[in-house]
């Protein structure tokens, strides 16, 4: 029996997808607030069949931060996908990063210990990783800099920390490192904002480089991770590194509005986080640029797939295609 955590998200929704595409019938931990109505949205881009296929889904409340709904859901269970997570790059919600990220992937490690789960594949962020010096290479062997990383990257690497402990320990698991996340879900947050921001116009582009993957395909990556004979090993899964200035135009293109005319220089970038900060404190709202954000978008950050296809046969959706793919379906899901 196969479990997913996090199964209302981009990553899980899309697993959850293929997951029933191949025959299965996943359990899903969610929580009492979750909204399983999105999968079925998503299920819906891509199949016609999509009702059937959600119905396979065995959906089971229960939280990872609550031990005893955990190992309740964890009964039965051979394989586990943890793709629950907290996203923020607040500095403010280090504490609530902290009790999902860290504390709940802990529970996560334990509960499969205790029950004997024969793997787990856990879901991780590129910004675990280690930041290579200027115009360097990530691999999955680069240094981990705690001083170059958001709060969110820092309780995601610390949360990987819990899972080598639980490899020691003699669970069979695996890491993946995702890369900026192309794909359909709740377009109003996470990455898959960035093309209801360009559609409603975007005036600034920054100057610095990073690597995007297409969500379709780290699933399909998951998937083989999970079924191949491979343990203690963690992947970087990037499809290519882009410049923002391309990556803003393509996604122009495809959205078919202008693209955001004006570069956002690094002293533009330290004024406009700062100023926004400030309007915060006024307005009580919260800017999705943080200092943290205005720092990574003026960085060149490149980072190899290489480990991930000499273990495997996955091949990678070209950037501009895969923007080229989600654009149709925003368009189509804007219309509607």
């Amino acid at each position: 029996m196969i479990l997913v955590t996090g199964g209302t998200g981009l990553v899980g929704s899309h697993l959850l997808y293929y997951l029933t595409k191949a025959g299965k019938n996943p359990v899903a931990l969610k929580r009492k607030s979750s909204n399983i109505k999105r999968v079925s949205e998503v299920f819906s881009y891509y199949s016609k069949e999509y009702e059937s296929l959600f119905k396979k889904i065995v959906w089971i409340e229960g939280d990872i931060l609550d031990y005893e709904s955990l190992s309740e859901a964890m009964k039965n269970v051979t394989h586990v996908y943890h793709c629950a997570a907290s996203v923020s790059f607040q500095s403010s919600d280090s504490s609530s990063l902290t009790d999902t990220n860290i504390t709940g992937t802990t529970n996560i490690v334990n509960v499969c210990l205790e029950s004997n789960v024969k793997k787990l594949l856990h879901v991780s962020t590129i910004g675990a990783l280690g930041r290579a010096e200027s115009d360097g290479i990530v691999t999955e062997e680069s240094h981990w800099n705690n001083k170059k990383s958001s709060v969110y990257s820092t309780s995601k690497y610390h949360a990987e920390m819990e899972v080598w402990r639980g490899i020691a320990e003699g669970l069979n698991a695996v890491i993946v490192n995702p890369s900026i996340i192309l794909g359909p879900g709740d377009w109003n947050s996470g990455s898959s904002k960035l093309f209801t921001t360009m559609y409603n116009g975007l005036k600034f582009y920054s100057t610095g480089t990073n690597g995007f993957v297409d969500v379709n395909d780290v699933a399909k990556a998951m998937i083989i991770l999970m079924e191949h004979n491979i343990s203690g090993e963690r992947y970087i899964l990037n499809s290519e590194n882009v410049s923002y200035k391309d990556f803003f135009t393509w996604m122009a293109q495809s959205l078919k509005v202008s693209p955001p005319p004006y570069k956002a220089t690094k002293l533009m970038s330290e004024i406009g986080w700062r100023l926004l900060w400030v309007n915060g404190l006024i307005t009580g709202k919260r800017s999705s640029i943080t200092k943290e954000t205005a720092q990574t978008a003026c960085q060149n950050y490149q980072y190899s797939n290489s480990k991930i296809k000499e273990h495997t046969d996955i091949k990678f959706v070209p950037v501009n295609e895969s923007i080229n793919n989600n654009s149709i379906l925003f368009l189509q899901s804007h219309n509607n």
